[in-house]
């Protein structure tokens, strides 16, 4: 591959397919396009894989129960999320899953390395299953009545031959590769819940099962399926072709983060990385676990049955509502509350009053005193300092948190200046200097507005890049919003000389309730 640019790597776990996509999954879904829309932004070149996970015994089951074959569920299922992703505006680089024959070849290709350098063994298993999660539990792990901590089902005590990977070998290469980088899982609570959990000792974990059939057979025993966890952690590898390892996969691995809920914070920061370490491959330099959104009910979870369906969502109140507000009302890491009133509360406040308010208004106001068109000028006055030195810095302030994955804190860096504007206009009175005549003052002000707007506008497309988009064709930008780079937003100055400002329905209506 001939380029320059900075590769950036970024993904969201599979989504299993024995049910319909829900708000967990798509909260997921949008941080990573916010994300990799952020780091396009930037100028870098950015690979963003999702998918599907499609083997187990719960698929199976699920299909059973619906009397179809597994293949035809899972077919349709990958379409499902397709389809869910295609309406929040999802800008995947790769939608894999995990029946696809180039996984399926890459999953043996790695399990056959780790079984080559000796990390896995024959032996026999027994323990408490869950059959819903695919999981087996130890009497300590368990709450009481034997039944799963997770989905809070029974358990049965299974006893099977397997296949085991030597986890236990990996406890102090884990630990001095925390140690070596502390950012390898954030936030911090989850990195010490890692550590805790390493220091009190790792089990081999059985990788194998012989009770169904639906899944990658072991390579070198086919009596044998490998565990759906085992196979789906390797799409991150065979997503940027770990298979043929070429320049895709030389470019791209280690990914930069690994995007996940904090449910399956093991699975991805100790068996992972030390799948990886024991086939000789280099592990993911961050894994980022977020919290939950709740309801009433406790956490929202398929097994529950609580669980919001994002489409709702979106077709009562819009695509970048729903977006906005999953990124901005909680700091990335922490569980939130999802429920209408919240919603709408927040909808009302930043969106129709803040940002819609302040396009509406101003526009209002450059129809009526200048028929809807800027004249650029580049403004010295003493009052417009402080305005401009908040919009031009904007794009560092955003940068400082969207390192740290804190897009709650970067909305509410760019509502602030969007606040500040709203202030500007009070303070500066447009409709006083054009009653007293202060016609070069007054184009100073307008054109400020506006080329506020247009630094606002930039650094909210990856958030809402369907608001951003309206907004840029109503502020009168002649080059596409596609076009534009983070290192240009801060530059002041930018908007078209004569723009002509489009007036029509405000941005966001209020919501009544």
């Amino acid at each position: 591959m001939t380029t320059d640019k900075k590769s950036y790597y970024l993904t969201t776990p599979l989504y299993y397919v024995n049910g319909k996509p829900h708000i967990g999954h798509a909260y997921t879904t949008v941080v990573a396009d916010t994300l990799a829309r952020y780091h396009r932004l930037k100028g870098e070149d950015v690979f963003f894989l999702t998918g599907t996970d499609e083997h187990g015994q719960k698929v199976e089951g699920e299909a059973r129960s619906r009397g179809v074959k597994t293949q035809e569920l899972v077919d349709e299922m990958a379409l499902e999320f397709k389809d869910v992703w295609q309406k929040l505006g999802i800008t995947f680089d790769r939608f894999i899953r995990t029946t696809e024959s180039a996984h399926i070849d890459t999953v043996q290709k790695l399990i056959r390395k780790i079984y080559d350098n000796g990390y896995i063994y024959p032996g026999d298993y027994q323990g408490w299953y869950c059959t819903p999660c695919e999981t087996y539990w130890t009497e300590e792990q368990m709450d009481e009545g034997k039944v799963c901590p997770d989905c809070k089902r029974p358990t049965a005590m299974l006893s099977e031959k397997s296949y085991f990977f030597k986890l236990s070998a990996f406890a102090e290469p884990l630990l001095r590769l925390i140690e070596k980088n502390p950012n390898f899982v954030r936030p911090a609570t989850r990195l010490n819940e890692i550590v805790s959990f390493i220091k009190m000792g790792l089990n081999d974990l059985s990788i194998s099962r012989s009770s169904f059939e639906w899944g990658i057979p072991v390579p070198f025993d086919e009596d044998y399926i490998i565990y759906v966890w085992f196979d789906a952690l390797i799409n991150y590898i065979s997503g940027v072709d770990y298979l043929n390892e070429g320049d895709v996969f030389k470019k791209y691995w280690p990914a930069d983060v690994h995007l996940i809920g904090k449910d399956i914070i093991k699975f991805h920061a100790v068996i992972w990385p030390a799948m990886l370490m024991a086939a000789g491959l280099e592990p993911p330099k961050q894994i980022y676990a977020h919290g939950w959104w709740t309801t009433a009910g406790g956490k929202m979870s398929k097994s529950r049955g609580n669980v919001i369906d994002p489409m709702n969502v979106v077709d009562e109140y819009g695509v970048d509502i729903f977006r906005y507000f999953i990124l901005r009302e909680i700091p990335f890491g922490l569980d939130g509350s999802f429920t209408k009133e919240a919603l709408i509360l927040r909808t009302n406040a930043d969106l129709a009053n803040d940002l819609g308010n302040l396009l509406h208004r101003s526009g209002a106001m450059l129809k009526k005193y200048s028929a809807s068109r800027l004249t650029r000028t580049i403004s010295s006055h003493p009052d417009d300092r402080e305005l401009i030195k908040r919009a031009v810095n904007l794009p560092g302030k955003v940068d400082e948190k969207m390192a740290d994955l804190q897009f709650s804190l970067a909305l509410k860096e760019i509502w602030e200046v969007i606040g500040l504007a709203n202030k500007y206009i009070d303070t500066m009175a447009p409709w006083k200097l054009f009653k007293s005549g202060q016609h070069d003052r007054l184009d100073e002000v307008m054109y400020n507005i506006f080329e506020l707007l247009r630094i606002v506008c930039i650094m909210i497309s990856p958030f809402i890049p369907g608001t951003a988009e309206e907004l840029w064709s109503r502020i009168g930008n002649s080059d596409s919003l596609a076009k534009q780079t983070f290192a240009n937003a801060g530059e002041w100055g930018k908007l078209p000389y004569s723009a002509t400002v489009s007036v029509k329905d405000p941005l966001f209506p209020r919501i009544e309730v």
